[in-house]
């Protein structure tokens, strides 16, 4: 009888042990991963628009953003807090366009356009560098002034491989003759130019586009190019033109380049109407893995185009795997079956494990224009993409308020910061997420 009424006792003991177990599982479950977003401009800064973002290698808490006209946000704790703060240059003024990158050393670069003082209006690109992780920044070098000829939308990389170039930085932008001219006199032309000596200074440009584009900030505008660096020194560069994506390379440091190849159209050209948005562009943008992963050398080429529908904006990629002559079919990025807006994509590819980001605004689950971010993930060489929502809620742009022409990722060694726009109540905001990349297992 004791014996029966001890293993009564241990079965209802061992049945108290289970539901507890199955207890915590099940809230272990309900407990949803909280992704860490943050807003990083003031509340008092109602317009930032056009954002970058560069993480700094030798301290991946260290992370500084730019956004339009002339503001700069900085961070030591991973994007909890941030400095707010505006960039100026005495001598050739700022104008927009940010792009931001750090060097391997920690150095970081504000690249933009000038404001000088007098009639000229963006007659030049500036780099300014900060070796203070953001804090303060020299007042900046000018290129390519070319009398009143207008410099506009640059981007920059640099040379991380172990090449005789490096660690050489290339910038390259588009030429205006005449901004807004529709007389077909005026052109515009895709320059580039070198520094050997981290942005002190810079080589007297040369112009690499084989063709010209008109002057209307449009379809038919060479516009666009984004330079990166392959594992030999190589510099690719695509950029949009009348034609679609053009492609060109560079084997001797930039001294000179080949000819240009159109390596896919765009249907309905880079310049498209999404609604709510005050204008919106699929420029591309180029990078290289130079990782040591199974697919380190591979060139990736990202856009977003309308050959689905005006009303459908879709993400493309195409890649390749010998240096830039043959190419891959297209690839589509957002793994959504919905007609609707996926647009504004930027790509980084981390140097230390090859993995690919991809962010955008997507309506695939909203209705409107209510608008999310989301970031694709590829670790198969882009063979195949997994889509992830990273916003916390959604936003309503308005179509009367400038929205900017880009958003921006970054990532180094598992760390990955994208970073958006949001618009509320007809106010702007930069927001800004960190993510470790086992995080996606938890998303």
């Amino acid at each position: 009888m004791q014996n029966l009424i001890r293993m009564k006792k241990i079965s209802w003991l061992t049945i108290a042990l289970l539901i507890s177990i199955n207890s915590c599982e099940k809230k272990e479950s309900e407990e949803k991963f909280e992704l860490q977003v943050n807003r990083v401009s003031n509340f008092g800064n109602d317009h930032p628009n056009e954002i970058s973002v560069a993480v700094n290698p030798v301290n991946t808490d260290n992370v500084v953003v730019g956004s339009n006209l002339n503001w700069c946000y900085y961070t030591f704790t991973g994007g909890t807090s941030w400095t707010e703060d505006n960039i100026t240059s005495a001598e050739h003024g700022v104008w927009g366009d940010p792009v931001l990158m750090f060097d391997e050393q920690g150095s970081v670069y504000y690249c933009h356009l000038s404001n000088p003082e007098g009639d000229a209006w963006v007659d030049r690109i500036v780099v300014q560098k900060s070796i203070s992780s953001g804090q303060s920044w020299n007042d900046g070098v000018g290129i390519g002034l070319n009398g009143n000829k207008v410099q506009d939308k640059e981007w920059i990389c640099f040379d991380r491989s172990d090449s005789p170039y490096a660690p050489n930085f290339y910038i390259s932008w588009t030429e205006f003759d005449d901004y807004g001219s529709s007389d077909p006199a005026d052109k515009t032309r895709i320059k580039f130019s070198v520094s050997d000596d981290r942005a002190e200074t810079w080589s007297e440009p040369i112009v690499i586009s084989d063709t010209e584009g008109d002057c209307l900030d449009g379809d038919n505008t060479m516009e666009g190019a984004v330079p990166c660096t392959g594992n030999n020194g190589e510099i690719y560069i695509a950029w949009s033109g009348p034609e679609g994506i053009y492609f060109d390379s560079s084997t001797d440091g930039g001294l000179t380049f080949g000819q240009d190849k159109i390596i896919s159209d765009m249907p309905g050209g880079w310049a498209f109407d999404v609604p709510g948005i005050y204008r919106c562009n699929g420029m591309p943008f180029t990078v290289c893995d130079n990782s040591d992963s199974p697919y380190s050398g591979n060139i990736y080429v990202m856009w977003s185009d309308q050959r689905n529908g005006t009303d459908n904006t879709d993400i493309f990629l195409l890649k390749s795997e010998d240096g830039g002559n043959t190419w891959s079919e297209r690839i589509k990025v957002n793994n959504d079956e919905t007609i609707s807006h996926q647009f504004f994509p930027n790509i980084v590819v981390d140097p230390v494990s090859g993995i690919i980001y991809i962010v955008y605004y997507s309506r695939s689950e909203t209705t409107g224009n209510d608008t999310e971010v989301w970031l694709a993930r590829s670790d198969d060489g882009a063979d195949s993409f997994e889509n992830y929502r990273i916003s916390k809620r959604t936003f309503t742009p308005e179509s009367d308020i400038f929205f900017g022409d880009y958003i921006d990722i970054d990532a180094y060694n598992g760390v990955i910061y994208p970073a958006w726009m949001e618009m509320h109540s007809r106010l702007m905001s930069v927001w800004i997420a960190r993510i470790s990349d086992e995080d996606f297992e938890k998303l």
